[in-house]
């Protein structure tokens, strides 16, 4: 039998709707509401449709952090990343919302700008919110970080890195192993002169030591006198493939730290009527979206970058409910090798 509707009516609502408010006037209990909001296959269709439509009505919005603080679950994983506005994060940004939203959980994302004090500010802030996992990207933080995600006893997924001593599970690559992958790569193609250019954050640095120590021995590396930042820009990569074209002689390498600044080193060099990739060869990294398309064709690293989202959002649901997880899930990576090396 159904029970009476209460006489109250949304115009009789003053401030913010409540859970109460919504079974009054669908003529439920509280306990019912929670039961249609949280677990609708356990409420008759009749009260369900009653009460989705007083909460379509009223734009009632379920407070999930005090519901979650008695199941011990907000559905809420966060995310710092250093930018979306680069194609090589916004990929894999999509695929670990895609993972999340098809299993019910929102992301909330945080953008560090490549600053680590940044990064423990937003970390503090965001744990605040009680998430059910939190997704860094790389495997640098501050130690004041690393204790706050250690005493939070989140599960925590690092992605962008390979580490053997993740804080708890990482998702990523070698980026040291990228570098050297692309000396041999140039190594046998025989050049007069070896060049690295590009950014300074961590991975990037990691990338050029790769890089500068399998050529050890063997040749020399040149770096051009100027620090890029991160994000690095195409005219960072013309500016930087100047001074060293102006520096010397002879057929030059160069392995860049992104597509884009090796897109800006490819122009320089076209511009100053370089062979390529005779005279001078060059290799980016990331496989953007443009990299096929320049002129000459950008040989680059491929990752599969939605794949990386993809793998920490499966890692980060399985935490969650207590499954185990590898400490440490491989992403692998190739050359593609078009005209420009």
């Amino acid at each position: 039998m159904m029970r009476r509707r209460d006489k109250t009516s949304q115009s009789d609502l003053v401030g913010p709707v409540t859970l109460a408010d919504v079974a009054k006037l669908a003529g439920v209990s509280p306990v019912t509401v929670s039961r249609a909001i949280n677990t609708p296959a356990l409420v008759k269709p009749r009260t369900r449709e009653a009460v989705e439509r007083v909460i379509a009505k009223t734009g009632y919005v379920p407070n999930l952090l005090a519901g979650g603080l008695a199941s011990r679950r907000t559905r809420l994983v966060a995310a710092i990343v250093p930018s979306v506005s680069s194609t090589i994060f916004a990929e894999a940004i999509e695929g670990l919302n895609a993972e999340l939203v098809a299993e019910g959980y929102q992301l909330l994302l945080g953008l560090s700008g490549y600053d680590l004090q940044r990064e423990l500010e937003l970390t503090r802030a965001i744990l605040a919110r009680r998430p059910d996992g939190i997704i860094l990207t790389g495997i640098t933080h501050l130690k004041e970080t690393r204790a706050m995600l250690t005493g939070a006893g989140l599960p925590i997924v690092e992605i962008w890195d390979s580490t053997p001593s993740p804080l708890d599970t990482a998702v990523g690559f070698s980026h040291y192993d990228v570098g050297a992958l692309v000396a041999e790569f140039l190594l046998a193609k025989g050049y007069d002169r070896y060049a690295q250019i590009g950014a300074n954050d961590p991975r990037a640095v990691q990338r050029r030591d790769g890089f500068i120590n399998r050529l050890l021995g063997i040749a020399a590396v040149e770096l051009p006198a100027i620090e890029m930042h991160s994000p690095s820009t195409f005219r960072d990569g013309r500016e930087a493939l100047a001074q060293l074209l102006d520096r010397g002689t002879g057929s030059l390498a160069v392995f860049g730290s992104s597509d884009v600044v090796a897109h800006g080193a490819l122009t320089e060099a076209i511009s100053r009527g370089c062979r390529i990739p005779d005279d001078v060869a060059i290799i980016g990294f990331g496989d953007l979206d443009f990299a096929p398309h320049t002129y000459p064709s950008l040989t680059t690293v491929r990752i599969d970058r939605r794949m990386i989202g993809t793998q920490a959002a499966r890692s980060i649901l399985a935490k969650i409910a207590g499954k185990p997880v590898a400490p440490l899930i491989e992403i692998d990576f190739e050359i593609v090798k078009r005209l420009s090396a």
